[in-house]
């Protein structure tokens, strides 16, 4: 059931929007790991609620402000957002959005996915003159801090906001031996080698995309939740949706007909992925280990 913190400025704000219906039913459903989410029903709509008592920093609020732009694009289906609201002594922390069905795992269109995502990046260019990496604040990926300073040089910014963070992480959480935060510092320094040389602009991305954060919504359109954006190299975007699965040929087919990416993805694919190893690393344990050992291997040896 919605918490009784949560009736009235939930209420206030659906009426605010124009439904003043009354509240008719609350069901608790999957919001990940880090929040409460459930399913809330008025007599006249649907709508998606996240809510959290003790959150982290400004959490809802850049979430609302990345599914704004991809929304504004007009390329991607992503859930409107009614309101993001900071905790306060009355009430935690919520996101107040539009239902749009289906679920995580659902029958996804995959071609419409990745023609889409393809229009997404290139349509969501860079807002810096001249273009540039990074956004106008940092958010997170998952629960980790992620820092979007703007850079107009893609394997700088790559190295010192994405991977030194999270290599730096690793260390406070005590996950980084002697000869792993070696080879880590070693790649660092060597990124312009294997990621140098390449055509390549700012493009608006998701930041966050596995098959968790893809769902059927309303028509069977796809949709896209969760985000952690930034103007980044789309073929980050794309290295992480090969690292977990749940995207099938179709998806990558539609994409490559959209708008193909430059030769050599393959070869830097696993490397863009040590940034989401490393998160995963620092969220989840040593389990991820192995993983982020042999990308090290590959790259740092």
């Amino acid at each position: 059931m919605l918490p009784q913190s949560l009736i009235e400025p939930i209420t206030r704000n659906l009426r605010d929007a124009g439904d003043v219906t009354p509240i008719r039913g609350a069901r608790i459903v999957g919001g990940g790991c880090i929040n409460q989410a459930l399913r809330l029903e008025t007599e006249r709509e649907v709508y998606f609620v996240k809510w959290n008592a003790q959150p982290l920093p400004r959490m809802f609020q850049t979430e609302a402000s990345g599914l704004k732009l991809l929304q504004a694009t007009g390329t991607v289906r992503v859930p409107a957002v009614l309101v993001a609201a900071e905790a306060t002594g009355d009430h935690p922390a919520y996101l107040l959005m539009e239902w749009l069905g289906g679920s995580p795992g659902g029958y996804v269109d995959h071609a419409t996915l990745g023609t889409r995502l393809a229009l997404l990046h290139q349509k969501g260019t860079s807002p810096r003159t001249p273009p540039a990496y990074g956004l106008d604040h940092d958010n997170y990926i998952g629960s980790t801090p992620q820092y979007n300073g703007w850079d107009a040089n893609w394997v700088r910014f790559f190295g010192e906001q994405r991977l030194r963070p999270q290599m730096e992480l690793a260390q406070r959480n005590g996950r980084l031996p002697s000869r792993r935060q070696h080879q880590l510092e070693r790649l660092i320094e060597r990124l312009e080698s294997w990621l140098g040389g390449v055509e390549r602009c700012p493009s608006l991305l998701h930041g966050d995309l596995w098959g968790g954060n893809v769902l059927a919504g309303p028509g069977n359109v796809p949709a896209i939740i969760d985000p952690a954006v930034y103007y980044g190299d789309r073929e980050a975007e794309l290295a992480y949706t090969e690292l977990f699965g749940g995207f099938n040929t179709r998806f990558y087919q539609a994409y490559q007909e959209t708008w193909p990416l430059p030769p050599g993805y393959a070869d830097r694919r696993d490397l863009y992925n040590l940034y989401h190893l490393l998160n995963h690393l620092n969220l989840f344990g040593e389990s991820y280990g192995s993983q982020v050992d042999r990308v090290l291997a590959e790259f740092a040896s």
